[in-house]
């Protein structure tokens, strides 16, 4: 946490990020910029070489209507998500390609088939890594990219089972269905690191590539084609730029970085210096207590800012005299250096969690602020799940949230 602390103390505070009638907010809240959320897509898209047919947003991120709209009116159409409720949203807002990167089973599966006959305009596509998962989805609309495991022993087929994925390719076409790809997601592999470290990392998340390379090598002597390739969340979407096998080869390569949209204290520290990304989501606390001497406490525990990430949770934005300590449901109490004074209670602080993506999930509505003004509030509205039972949700899918 080191780390993020000194790169959020270069920055510094930004006055971007006040919000005028503080007083008047419940706290805790979830605040967003949507001025910054664009500087955010640009530079993702300049990373890009301007080509928005490489972006596959990850919107577990995004969560919220308005930002989805926001990526689409940037000319991004390519989603992948990891609820039922997610691909319902992302159909809803205008999204035009949209992968289900998740392991499906049974009324999940189901759902995501009746969501496809409710926007048949959508390209709507779900992961599979055996027989089983690819039967599900015969007589449907919805086509299959297969799930390769990189290493990180969460989902998919393991990288040296070659013959399993082309075996695998072919059941889809027996059944009717479309191979549209290969699904990678190498998240094992967290900061870039400094020095010898990010050579060695470097090294190995290439490594990783080539073996991916060689499975689609593999496929297409056996005669499949292999449409798409997806790679890298946040914490390896700069190796994947680098990588020269993923622009000279005949398929599609696309990143799906999420966390970048809005950013958050690991993506600073793991992402360059010089790609010159930003906070655009921050929780708005309030000091409640000093229950002892170097300690105060704020409302903003792990029901408000996830503690997925580790301890600490989160940075307090403009105070590098405060190191957050371990949050119990709605209290966060947070050391206080010695020889300074630290806010008085009452006093408002503006968090930046570790993991953004699981915050914003907290939230039911969240707060657009603009020069300072609340420009308006926004339901979260990809938040948490759809109801649990089939046929309710069949019956009432387009339910405002």
């Amino acid at each position: 946490m080191a780390k993020q602390k000194s790169m959020l103390s270069e920055f510094g505070w930004d006055q971007r990020y006040d919000v005028s009638g503080i007083d008047d907010v419940l706290t805790p809240a979830l605040v967003v910029y949507p001025d910054l959320i664009a500087a955010n897509i640009e530079r993702t898209l300049e990373l890009l070489d301007g080509d928005v047919d490489r972006w596959r947003v990850h919107i577990k991120t995004a969560k919220l209507g308005r930002t989805l709209l926001m990526l689409i009116g940037r000319g991004i159409r390519n989603f992948k998500c990891a609820t039922t409720l997610e691909l319902l949203v992302a159909c809803q807002n205008g999204a035009a390609d949209v992968v289900f990167a998740y392991p499906a089973m049974g009324a999940n599966a189901r759902r995501a088939q009746e969501i496809a006959r409710q926007f048949p305009s959508v390209r709507i596509s779900a992961l599979a890594e055996n027989e089983e998962q690819v039967r599900q989805w015969r007589g449907s609309r919805v086509g299959i990219f297969l799930d390769i495991n990189p290493g990180m022993n969460r989902t998919g087929i393991e990288q040296s089972q070659s013959d399993q994925v082309v075996s695998l390719a072919r059941a889809i076409a027996h059944d009717g269905l479309e191979f549209r790809g290969l699904h990678y997601y190498d998240g094992q592999y967290g900061g870039l690191g400094d020095g010898e470290g990010a050579n060695e990392r470097t090294q190995a998340v290439h490594r990783g590539y080539n073996r991916l390379l060689e499975i689609v090598g593999e496929l297409e002597r056996s005669g499949i084609n292999v449409p798409e390739v997806i790679t890298s969340g946040t914490p390896t979407f700069p190796l994947s730029l680098g990588y020269e096998g993923f622009r000279c080869g005949n398929f599609v390569h696309r990143g799906s970085p999420g966390t970048v949209v809005y950013c958050d204290a690991t993506s600073l520290a793991q992402l360059p210096k010089e790609y010159g990304y930003r906070p655009a989501a921050l929780v708005v606390a309030r000091v409640v207590s000093r229950p002892h001497r170097g300690i105060i406490t704020c409302d903003a525990g792990h029901k408000a800012v996830s503690a997925d990430a580790g301890v600490p949770t989160c940075v307090a934005v403009g105070h590098p005299e405060l190191t957050p300590l371990s949050p119990s449901e709605e209290h966060l109490p947070l050391a206080v250096r010695e020889g300074t004074s630290g806010p008085q209670v009452g006093d408002a602080l503006y968090l930046l969690p570790r993991h953004i993506c699981p915050t914003v999930n907290n939230f039911d509505c969240a707060l657009l602020v603009r020069d300072g003004k609340v420009e308006s509030m926004e339901s979260v509205s990809a938040r948490g799940h759809e109801a649990p039972l089939l046929h309710a949700v069949e019956r009432a899918p387009s339910l405002p949230r």
